[in-house]
């Protein structure tokens, strides 16, 4: 049986791809895991936080449950591109580590249902959450579409091991949302205190929209991704199999 390491950065980004898979206990503080099937393949979904350290520890922890075939990078990304439409799902290309200009190549065999784009789809990390007024600047630098935090230390790692590497993301904000600096409110594992945020929210009406927005994005871009996912996996499967 193949087996998948499903990467992620919050439990909602997993919630409806994990549906009906059993709990896995978890090594670090703030980190969650499950372990389920997609037809003949077994995955391994894990979420640490948000950046590079958190998602170093999921890669790693991914690793005890035995041998993998492939990593994906999963979850959010935000669009960096007026193309990306919020709460869609689109497979990924090519990604960019924007602190070392290292490029890694996506395994190819994308989800049928997920959008293409016309050109190759490149995602971007960066070590924050990006601005509104730095998005675009970052769209013509590195010619990317989005950007995350963890793909591309995923990407490392799958390359490091010599497995597959995918990534597949729905879009939770677009390029004129004004969000403040999640950065500021996350704790050592990468998780967002929330109590904090929610207070520094509470007195700034500027971004109560766009925030309205990113939870509906969110939640519509976590289905489609699980259910590109799921196609992704299985067309992968037949592809293998035929």
């Amino acid at each position: 049986m193949r087996r998948l390491g499903v990467i992620a950065a919050f439990p909602r980004e997993l919630l409806p791809l994990v549906e009906g898979w059993r709990r896995a206990e978890a090594r670090d503080r703030g980190q969650r895991a499950w372990r389920g099937a997609i037809g003949s393949t077994e995955c391994i979904a894990i979420c640490s936080g948000m950046g590079k350290d958190a998602a170093v520890r999921s890669c790693s922890f991914a690793e005890n449950f035995g041998h993998l075939d492939g990593l994906i990078s999963f979850g959010w990304a935000g669009a960096i591109s007026c193309g990306m439409q919020g709460g869609q799902a689109y497979t990924v290309d090519e990604v960019i580590d924007a602190a070392t200009g290292r490029r890694f190549a996506v395994t190819g065999l994308g989800a049928p249902s997920a959008p293409r784009a016309g050109t190759p789809l490149r995602l971007l990390t960066i070590d924050h959450v990006a601005q509104a007024e730095e998005k675009r600047a970052l769209a013509e630098q590195f010619r990317a579409v989005l950007v995350d935090m963890e793909a591309a230390t995923v990407a490392a790692a799958a390359c490091a091991k010599g497995i597959a590497f995918y990534c597949l993301k729905g879009v939770s904000d677009t390029p004129g949302d004004r969000l403040p600096d999640f950065s500021r409110f996350t704790d050592v594992e990468g998780g967002l205190r929330m109590r904090a945020l929610l207070a520094h929210l509470a007195v700034r009406p500027k971004y109560w929209r766009s925030i309205a927005d990113m939870s509906k994005n969110s939640k519509a871009g976590a289905e489609a991704a699980s259910c590109a996912l799921r196609e992704l996996v299985e067309h992968h499967a037949n592809q293998a199999n035929g």
